[in-house]
């Protein structure tokens, strides 16, 4: 079955290289030299910043079983980040908008820099620290670099639509070809050069360092709302309100957390579902493979987010409904072909049809974020930005975190099928999204908050 692997990886590889190449002036939005050199400086440093994070993702759980935690306490540490992430990592993403996107971005840096050193220790209490700085980390790096983009973008006078060329290579680059590169580079400093699984973890401060250096030197710095009367609870009252009033808004983030919810279960099914009698599969290569099909989705993304039609509000709901078809696959396989009861060997018939349809959920995952960046930017305010980013990521975390307490609980089939059922809801509210587009808001975050500062004399 070795040939099937390298048959899909080569086929994903020519369909990439020739969306790329076969590009047209249709397909490209003529910017400026000045927009370059920006977009450039940004992809360089979110590049790097994305590395930083691939090459810690495939060692974390290797890495703990070493040190001879079992899956119960290693459970509990992914809980630690994920939970770290909704708490501290909401608070500390929030204060980007008045402290500054720059400096958040910076203490992404050093949080995460830490968060690797404390992977040396062998200690419990250690590692959990090392989750806890994590998940803060996570939270700033979904939200703040993205809040400086745009700000920026927008500070220097670039056309609205040129933000979808930096979203869309942004992830063509940072989670996708920055991602098999990680992958590859951390199996040569494991297995190749045997410096242990801790290696990673080093070569990930290492990039991180110098993604900060760029930032330190480069980045200019922007703020949401520095009004210095406003304090953090008054902060989240008003991006609260700014979701309330503003169905477009609310609307998204619930995509956003049912679309992610599904992704980050899935990056916990993907393993059992390929090889559930203990097979012998390339996990390295898989996940290079899948990281190649989001590749694919996000040249896609590229060309349809440079016309004019269709809108992405529009083919977002063909996106979600086929990954909610893709993860039906397990149950389709499961109900179709008996299961084979023989332990180990190589993948199975089913498995290789799973193993296509996951390929066309990471190429829409692929699509999704470029097109959710390029939702986020059009519609959540800018004084708020960052705020409402990590006001849209406390559903995520929790629904995360009780898949994870529960994993063990339910069979695979079922947590598929919750999937599918999120992202077919998914693209139902979509749909809701596309037929309110065009509407005018009603009131925008700063009335509101100002309206509800003069309502509330005591709140200043």
């Amino acid at each position: 079955m070795e040939i099937f692997y390298y048959l899909v990886f080569g086929v994903l590889g020519l369909v990439v290289a020739a969306l790329e190449l076969s590009k047209n002036n249709k397909d490209r939005i003529n910017t400026s030299s000045a927009f370059n050199s920006f977009k450039n400086n940004y992809l360089l440093v979110y590049s790097l910043m994305m590395a930083g994070d691939w090459l810690q993702g495939p060692y974390v759980y290797y890495l703990y079983s070493t040190y001879g935690f079992g899956k119960g306490d290693i459970g509990q540490l992914f809980i630690a980040g994920f939970g770290s992430s909704m708490l501290f990592g909401t608070i500390v993403g929030s204060l980007a908008d008045k402290q500054g996107r720059k400096r958040a971005c910076v203490t992404y840096c050093i949080t995460y820099i830490l968060s690797c050193i404390t992977k040396h220790s062998p200690q419990y209490k250690v590692l959990m620290v090392g989750r806890v700085l994590g998940g803060i980390a996570t939270s700033l790096l979904f939200s703040s670099f993205e809040s400086w983009l745009v700000a920026e973008h927008n500070k220097r006078g670039f056309e609205q639509q040129w933000l979808s060329v930096t979203f869309s290579k942004a992830v063509f680059f940072g989670n996708g070809l920055v991602a098999i590169i990680a992958g590859l580079f951390g199996n040569l400093l494991v297995d190749t050069f045997s410096l242990g699984p801790v290696a990673p973890f080093d070569a990930a401060a290492c990039f991180l360092t110098i993604g900060m250096a760029v930032i330190l030197s480069s980045w200019t710095e922007n703020y949401g709302d520095p009004s210095e009367n406003k304090d953090l609870l008054t902060q989240f009252r008003g991006a609260a309100v700014a979701i309330a009033s503003d169905e477009k808004i609310a609307l998204l983030g619930a995509i956003q957390s049912l679309f992610e919810g599904s992704m980050y279960t899935f990056v916990f099914l993907w393993t059992p579902a390929l090889s559930p009698n203990d097979e012998e599969i390339p996990h390295g290569f898989i996940f290079a493979t899948f990281m190649l099909a989001s590749m694919l989705g996000s040249s896609l993304a590229s060309r349809l987010l440079s016309r004019s039609t269709p809108k992405v509000e529009s083919y977002m709901q063909i996106v979600f409904l086929v990954s909610g078809a893709a993860l039906l696959l397990p149950i389709l396989m499961t109900l179709f072909i008996a299961p084979s009861k023989v332990k180990g060997g190589g993948i199975s018939f089913s498995g290789c049809f799973q193993l296509l349809g996951f390929c066309i959920f990471e190429a829409c995952v692929g699509l999704f974020w470029p097109s959710i960046m390029k939702m986020r930017s059009q519609y959540i305010p800018e004084e708020a930005r960052s705020t409402i980013m990590n006001f849209f990521r406390i559903p995520l975390n929790i629904f995360v975190c009780v898949v994870l307490y529960n994993v063990n609980a339910f069979p695979i089939t079922v947590m598929f099928g919750m999937c599918s059922i999120f992202l077919f809801v998914a693209s139902l509210l979509q749909r809701r999204l596309m037929m309110i587009v065009d509407k005018p808001k009603t009131n925008d975050w700063t009335p509101l908050e100002e309206r509800n500062t003069e309502e509330d004399p005591l709140n200043i």
